[in-house]
């Protein structure tokens, strides 16, 4: 992640040397003409990993469409000089990929007579693997920077919601022993318990756009995207913070 946030920033800084540098007419040879109005509409891939918590496991791929519509042309001055973009972005095509690991549903039993405690326990199942689903961002508001002739930078900020064929994320770890007993944790009673098949994705990037032909762009990007249920299961154990880094191609009309 840091390392991808220097290249970026690095970007940025190129772009605004050249801006400096750059001929009059050079918007009219790559970049689109900024105005409020103008669209842009592309196709990415996004994958990415957990970094915190038990979460470092964690692996994620997803591919999708991303439309944007420009609300203001250029303004302001400088290296920050750019405009305002309003976007969302549909990935009918999701999936984590996380460690697998056994468990089981165990209850303590008192016996009436000699008050001893005894545990009384499931099969051990499985949690965790691949979960596919579909995720939206219906609101990803954007700054594109003004850039040069080749690159635009920006910066994001935005929130969404994913749906999953199974609850995730899976709940918890390996079982716990108690007294030579395998007991799961409190309130685990099945493979995805107390989660859900919905979660949120309140999230932050950087990127840029390189454009390699008239109102044509590949584009790159790195977000750092929080998982998070919203306690609409009993637990919220979410996934706090991934890296998602995004490659795509962007039409400008």
């Amino acid at each position: 992640m840091p390392t991808a946030v220097a290249t970026l920033l690095l970007c940025l800084g190129v772009a605004t040397a050249q801006q400096a540098t750059a001929p009059s007419h050079w918007q009219t040879t790559f970049r689109p003409e900024q105005h409020a109005g103008q669209f842009e509409l592309g196709v990415l891939t996004q994958g990415g990993i957990g970094v915190t918590d038990n979460r470092g496991g964690f692996r994620f791929f997803m591919t999708g469409v991303h439309a944007g519509k420009l609300l203001t042309g250029n303004v302001g001055h400088g290296p920050l000089r750019g405009n305002f973009e309003y976007a969302a972005e549909l990935f009918p095509f999701w999936q984590s990929y996380t460690p697998v690991t056994k468990r089981q549903n165990c209850v303590e039993i008192v016996g009436p007579i000699t008050g001893s405690v005894q545990a009384s326990c499931s099969v051990p199942f499985s949690i965790g693997g691949t979960y596919t689903g579909v995720s939206i961002t219906p609101i990803l508001l954007r700054w594109n920077f003004a850039g040069s002739e080749r690159w635009a930078p920006w910066l994001q900020g935005g929130g969404g919601v994913i749906w999953t064929n199974h609850k995730f994320p899976p709940f918890g770890g390996p079982p716990v022993s108690t007294g030579g007993v395998s007991l799961s944790p409190l309130g685990n009673n099945g493979p995805a318990s107390d989660t859900s098949v919905w979660n949120f994705t309140p999230q932050f990037g950087i990127g840029a756009h390189y454009f390699t032909r008239a109102n044509r762009s590949i584009d790159l990007g790195a977000n750092a995207v929080h998982i998070s249920s919203a306690s609409l299961g009993d637990k919220n154990p979410g996934v706090n913070a991934s890296v998602q880094f995004t490659f795509g191609y962007t039409w400008w009309k």
